[in-house]
């Protein structure tokens, strides 16, 4: 990876995981992570998967397909992580639908959890209706839930 390239992600058998540092900006007044700030976190976390199993999010908008929405999240909040914490968000996809995927999302410090969340994303069409997921993306996820993402790229 070069200076100039963000930082990517990677999986490790079926968990993909993305290193997250905590920066001011995340925090309030009393310099813990703000609760929503998690959001971002497991947000960029998931997009980040999804790009390194091989889905085209980006590709897909543009060409009028669709794109994901979180249809569904429970979080439970165990510890709070503070200014300059560098965080690691675990990734694991759990079911795979039609038209949805289940992805079990854990925030870590070390080896202490932060936050536990179960998030469904659904395939939204542009009319806002949901829509079947393209077959290469079911195919991805699936390899994903086997232990193989990435391989193919």
């Amino acid at each position: 990876m070069s200076a100039t390239q963000p930082y990517q992600g990677h999986f490790d058998g079926r968990d993909h995981l993305f290193a997250q540092r905590v920066y001011f900006e995340d925090t309030d007044f009393s310099g813990v992570v703000y609760h929503a700030r998690y959001l971002h976190f497991m947000e960029r976390a998931r997009s980040d998967m999804l790009a390194r199993a091989g889905i085209d999010q980006r590709g897909a908008h543009e060409q009028g397909a669709g794109a994901y929405a979180v249809t569904h999240m429970d979080i439970a909040f165990k510890r709070a992580a503070r200014f300059d914490d560098a965080l690691l968000v675990t990734s694991r996809v759990t079911a795979i639908r039609g038209a949805s995927v289940d992805i079990q999302q854990r925030v870590t410090r070390d080896d202490e959890v932060i936050i536990e969340a179960r998030v469904t994303a659904a395939f939204v069409k542009p009319s806002g209706m949901p829509g079947r997921q393209p077959k290469a993306w079911r195919d991805a996820f699936q390899r994903a839930m086997d232990g193989g993402a990435g391989e193919k790229e």
